[in-house]
């Protein structure tokens, strides 16, 4: 009778702690989230333990006038800032990739707004746009652009342009530097062949140069609408959602319903749904993506 040795794989032993670790502080926080958007779990009420209630937290949403609107201030905030961010990072890009000198002490220049943590760079933008000593109102009055100091974070149109200021200035060096990559790998050759047939720089740009950049172009896209779907910490800083919910987005509504009012199956419903939509933007990207680079 022939002895069956087994053979054990002893490389997956290495790897268990991390995975052990990884499914603690990700999968299993996860999964109790999707178990308590379906509970009734609000402390508020001096509820001790989750009632299991079926889907009629997720039945909810659809007359949530508070759900609603963080919904259209996160959508609107995403497509502000993400446009925004890939016109000026295209235009970051096409500068870095000319021939000057300084050029690397520039490049290090914007990237220190990259650098700098989202909750500093809210509070920097906080002090910025005050009412009574920022800096914006200083310029903005010096120039006779305004006749009076503006309280910029305390109406709901100007407290979200502040938002879309703030983020664009921070991120669009990502986008720079991506489609920097994209225009650093574009063959020499192609120009001087479009130079040879009378290509001005816009043709060139236009016929060379733009259709080589859509692969880098929605992979800035992937990343930068899911980070922003995501917005949290900066406008927590900044309006803390505020003024009325104006600004508040949907990371904000379920960071307030879940910590503040400690209405924990609620607060789960709202971070489950937001994960849900920003996993079908992700997918939706990736899959145009596919198609762009067949």
């Amino acid at each position: 009778m022939m002895k069956m040795k087994l053979k054990i794989n002893t490389s997956y032993f290495y790897i268990l702690p991390a995975l052990i670790f990884l499914a603690s502080i990700s999968f299993y926080p996860l999964i109790r989230t999707i178990y308590l958007s379906f509970t009734k779990y609000d402390l508020s009420l001096g509820a001790k333990n989750p009632e299991f209630i079926g889907l009629k937290n997720y039945l909810t949403l659809i007359s949530d006038e508070n759900f609603i609107t963080s919904l259209q201030a996160t959508i609107i905030l995403t497509f502000t800032t993400v446009t925004a961010e890939c016109a000026i990072g295209l235009i970051m890009a096409l500068v870095l990739n000319e021939n000057f000198r300084g050029r690397g002490v520039l490049r290090t220049i914007l990237l220190l707004p990259w650098g700098i943590p989202a909750v500093v760079e809210g509070q920097m933008w906080r002090y910025l746009f005050n009412d009574q000593f920022g800096a914006v109102n200083d310029l903005l009055y010096r120039l006779g652009i305004i006749s009076s100091y503006k309280a910029w974070l305390a109406e709901p149109n100007t407290a979200i342009l502040a938002i879309i200021v703030a983020e664009t200035w921070a991120t669009s060096i990502f986008v720079g530097l991506i489609l920097l990559g994209g225009l650093q790998s574009i063959p020499e050759e192609l120009y001087d062949a479009a130079k040879v047939d009378g290509a001005g720089r816009w043709r060139r740009f236009i016929s060379v140069t733009f259709p080589l950049l859509k692969a880098p172009f929605v992979v800035a896209l992937v990343f930068r609408t899911n980070q922003a779907f995501f917005m949290f910490d900066v406008v927590y800083v900044m309006t803390g959602g505020g003024p009325g919910g104006s600004t508040r987005t949907l990371a904000v509504y379920a960071y307030d319903t879940y910590f503040y009012y400690l209405n924990f199956g609620y607060g789960a419903t709202l971070a489950v749904i937001h994960f849900t939509l920003g996993l079908i933007i992700a997918l939706i990207y990736l899959r145009i993506m596919r198609i762009r680079l067949e």
